[in-house]
């Protein structure tokens, strides 16, 4: 299912651009994808594109155009995580920390997190894109 109708629900900040250049550059094309489960499954995990399989019980939130990634890297969310969080505009960003092992950027030092905030019929300061 695609999630987008017209409406901007996902971006990414100057730091996650940064590291999914790179990421990118090691890996080739890359997608993300939020289960909405416990612990590491409230983070979004990288996958080279493809790596994750998606399906019926998933939704495409978007696709994030990152400056210097020839290819858009598709956001997945679970249906039952996205059924929560419709009502939300959410930013990937990237902080020090450790996150999942199977997370592409875990040997970096560093994990992908979601900073939301509501949608609203005219959206508030737009976060920084790439």
């Amino acid at each position: 299912m695609d999630a987008g109708a017209g409406v901007e629900r996902i971006a990414v900040t100057r730091a996650a651009g940064e590291l999914l250049r790179a990421l990118r550059e090691q890996h080739g094309p890359l997608m993300f994808h939020q289960s909405g489960g416990c612990c590491d499954g409230s983070a979004p995990m990288c996958y080279p594109a493809g790596e994750f399989r998606t399906g019926g019980s998933d939704v495409l939130l978007g696709r994030l155009a990152v400056a210097g990634v020839p290819e858009p890297v598709d956001f997945w969310m679970s249906a039952d995580q996205f059924a929560r969080w419709r009502h939300t505009h959410l930013t990937v960003d990237v902080v020090p920390g450790r996150g999942s092992g199977f997370s592409l950027e875990a040997p970096e030092g560093v994990r992908f997190l979601i900073r939301s905030r509501l949608l609203t019929e005219e959206p508030a300061e737009r976060p920084a894109h790439e």
